[in-house]
């Protein structure tokens, strides 16, 4: 089972908007849960320059089959230019909870 799940990383600029994304992606079964973690700092580079700034991560826990429309409609959803959208792909965990999010993001 942990080989169907996904956990997908996701930064945006206040905890507002990822909290947005996040209610659509869980109403629409594209993810069966979200967590934001406010108040990390980003360091990066944008633009030639190196920023930082103040974000809301949002760790999104989804599957192999709804990873395609979940990445469009994330695309959709984020206000950033070029978002961050990155899926690790879960090794192990307790099955009844990898079972739980496959059976959540089942339309």
């Amino acid at each position: 089972m942990s080989e169907e799940v996904l956990i997908v990383l996701s930064t945006f600029a206040d905890a507002e908007t990822a909290r947005q994304a996040a209610r659509a992606l869980v109403e629409e079964k594209l993810a069966a849960c979200a967590n934001l973690v406010p108040q990390i700092e980003s360091i990066y580079r944008w633009q030639g320059k190196v920023e930082t700034s103040a974000e809301v991560l949002v760790i999104f826990k989804t599957t192999h089959g709804r990873y395609q429309q979940f990445e469009q409609r994330l695309r959709a959803l984020h206000p950033y230019q070029v978002p961050e959208i990155v899926a690790l792909p879960v090794a192990c965990g307790f099955d009844p909870y990898l079972n739980w999010v496959v059976e959540n993001c089942t339309t």
